[in-house]
């Protein structure tokens, strides 16, 4: 499945010249490190996997925060550097012993977090000298606090090196790590009115009248995901009459969410919360292990056919309250 999920990728000129801004510096040798922060659904995700597509040339490693490792330290770590290990041998005896301590690759005490960022450092620049290196990390809120410090420690240190460090982080989160809070930051708002004009044109079939799309476009504060989810959801009548009553734009997306995934069978049910509790986003283990519940390639299509879920590279989910 290939299918992308979030709302279609309207505007954003700035975001869009400042991120191929980085990827043209990192294939010229000088890093950099950004993050991204902005409401649920203003468009971050899309940002990061616009700055994917963008990446020729690039590996490109992508990994999700998952609000249920927060308490894991070094589970983001792992998730990024685990591919890279192959490079291991050629850091410092130190660091390489910290790392490995980190992940469980070796017994020892509980590592230093400036010796396993040195090693961190070391593991991308042995990786991006072949080929620049993207690293993007997104809910970035949910990374475990060791992680978020030497992910902070590193994205400081991007000065010589082909590698772009690019974070999305939800605006509303709490990030007590002033090391993460002081690095380079882009802050995403909502769509602009002529944006969000078009964006409803293309998304909302038939008549829509004028009063009520300056209304959705008011209340939604051209939140992108906002936008498409609630007129999806509008009756013919509200397009044509105006709508009012409707709940906080967190409530309004859960109650859509909740009602699709009732109206999924229980197989896709499971299948769904399968996916859910797997916290690498790996979609060669969702597989292997719903081949063992007797789960396949039906139960996925019925979730993504309610716009719930995709799986590509990753297993993604339209937004962090389905999962």
């Amino acid at each position: 499945m290939s299918r992308s999920l979030g709302a279609a990728f309207m505007g954003r000129a700035r975001e869009r010249i400042e991120l191929d801004a980085l990827l043209a510096d990192a294939r010229n040798g000088a890093g950099s490190v950004l993050v991204i922060r902005g409401e649920a659904g203003v468009g971050k995700t899309a940002l990061m996997q616009y700055c994917a597509r963008q990446a020729f040339g690039f590996q490109v490693r992508e990994i999700s925060g998952v609000e249920s490792e927060m308490e894991l330290p070094f589970a983001a770590l792992h998730q990024l550097c685990a591919p890279m290990l192959d490079c291991l041998d050629v850091l410092p005896a130190p660091q390489q012993q910290a790392i490995q301590v980190a992940f469980g690759l070796a017994e020892g005490s509980p590592p230093d977090p400036f010796i396993v960022g040195l090693a961190t450092l070391g593991l991308l620049s042995e990786t991006a000298a072949e080929q620049p290196l993207a690293c993007l990390v997104d809910d970035a809120q949910w990374l475990d606090s060791v992680s978020k410090q030497v992910l902070g420690f590193v994205g400081r240190r991007l000065n010589a090196e082909s590698v772009l460090l690019l974070f999305a982080v939800r605006a509303d989160a709490r990030d007590d790590d002033p090391g993460f809070a002081a690095l380079p930051g882009l802050t995403v708002g909502g769509l602009t009115d002529e944006d969000a004009r078009e964006l409803l044109t293309a998304s909302v079939p038939g008549r829509l009248e004028q009063h009520v799309r300056d209304r959705l476009i008011a209340e939604t504060r051209g939140n992108p995901l906002a936008l498409v989810e609630l007129a999806g959801e509008m009756s013919p009548e509200e397009l044509a009459g105006g709508f009012a009553g409707r709940p906080s734009l967190t409530g309004m997306l859960y109650d859509r969410y909740l009602h699709r995934i009732e109206g999924l069978h229980e197989a896709a049910r499971l299948f769904l919360v399968l996916a859910a509790a797997d916290p690498t986003a790996d979609p060669a283990l969702v597989w292997r292990a719903a081949h063992a519940l007797g789960l396949g390639r039906a139960e996925a299509e019925a979730a993504e056919a309610e716009q719930l879920l995709v799986i590509d590279s990753l297993v993604r989910f339209r937004h962090p309250l389905v999962r």
